[in-house]
């Protein structure tokens, strides 16, 4: 029996710490290679040359042809690999967080249904993935987009969580509110933001917005492997 725990720690470990850590680097290497790759173009100009950091999404990286019309294999690949990663990684992440921070009756529902929240986030991390937006545009539009709305909800009750707890210092809790507010943000800039076929203006707005909140998804989730390495329970 006390063999059997040994495992599951070491398999709670790897999961909630080591797992992240990695598939992080690799989707930011992921991330970069697509754009290196990416031929060109951008919405309202189509001749430029390679990927712009303000011009263009994440998105336009999965794409079946550039907006500059040519083929797109590479980026795309990279792309739909690097979404599905992340999807996939945080579906385990977030299926064994329950049992580390439910450490009471309220934390366990709080957590639980964090946690289904977190499952249709990933669900659309994948779809976004595999949905190229010149293809099929309004399905990436859905699967982008609710990635926020579940994880908005997802970042709330966590950081609910954290500060019940207290199995965690309270910077800790402090970072996942700062999540949930900067994902409430983007969520207002992606409703009531300016359209992105306004203007150059509008389009690098968005742009920049949308790389701000990946890199503090990032960041966030990083963060916190931190925090559960120094969980007792590991």
């Amino acid at each position: 029996m006390f063999k059997n725990q040994i495992i599951f720690s070491l398999n709670k470990h790897f999961i909630l710490v080591i797992l992240p850590r990695v598939v992080l680097v690799i989707f930011i290497l992921l991330q970069i290679t697509g754009m290196i790759f990416y031929p060109g173009g951008t919405l309202h100009n189509p001749d430029t040359i390679g990927y712009s950091f303000t011009e263009n999404f994440f998105s336009d990286m999965g794409t079946y042809k550039a907006r500059n019309s040519d083929p797109n294999y590479l980026s795309m690949i990279f792309f739909s690999f690097s979404l599905t990663l992340v999807g996939v990684t945080f579906f385990f992440y977030y299926l064994v967080l329950p049992q580390t921070l439910g450490n009471d009756r309220i934390n366990y529902i709080l957590t639980s249904v964090g946690t289904i929240f977190a499952f249709g986030g990933s669900i659309c991390l994948i779809g976004t993935g595999l949905t190229p937006s010149d293809i099929v545009f309004s399905s990436h539009v859905f699967f982008a987009n609710n990635i926020f709305h579940c994880f908005l909800i997802t970042a709330l009750l966590y950081t609910i969580v954290i500060f019940r707890s207290q199995l965690l210092e309270q910077k800790y809790a402090i970072g996942y509110g700062l999540f949930f507010i900067s994902i409430f943000i983007y969520v207002g800039v992606l409703q009531f933001g300016p359209s992105v076929d306004v203007g150059q203006g509008a389009l690098i707005f968005q742009v920049v917005a949308q790389k701000i909140i990946v890199l503090v998804f990032c960041s966030t989730i990083f963060h916190q492997t931190f925090g559960l390495r120094k969980l007792g329970k590991f």
